[in-house]
């Protein structure tokens, strides 16, 4: 099932319709659950139309964004780790040791 994103305009007439036709026939003529839409009202009640706003797309931009950087610091990280590895190989070999500090 495919699940509908609502804007805040029609969450707000969805609430203003329960008050003219009732909460289950609200429902129903939208199409909307009534767990959904009393979660709705509980945050139209708390905080007003800011607790109906969309907020779920900048969340996801901020979190990918935050990920992609993870990821280029990670392999930046892996690639410091391999140099470091192929240093102390060279040291080895030529001194006999991979502890710089002893040279």
């Amino acid at each position: 099932m495919k699940y509908k994103k609502w804007s805040l305009k029609e969450k707000l007439e969805i609430l203003s319709a329960s008050e003219e036709l009732g909460v289950v026939e609200a429902c129903r003529k939208y199409s909307v659950s009534t767990g959904t839409f009393y979660n709705w009202k509980k945050k139209y009640d708390t905080h007003g139309e800011s607790g109906l706003k969309v907020v779920y797309d900048v969340r996801s931009k901020e979190l990918k964004a935050a990920e992609e950087e993870i990821r280029i610091l990670r392999k930046l990280l892996g690639n410091k780790e391999i140099e470091l590895e192929v240093q102390r190989e060279l040291l080895k070999k030529k001194f006999g040791t991979s502890d710089p500090r002893k040279i």
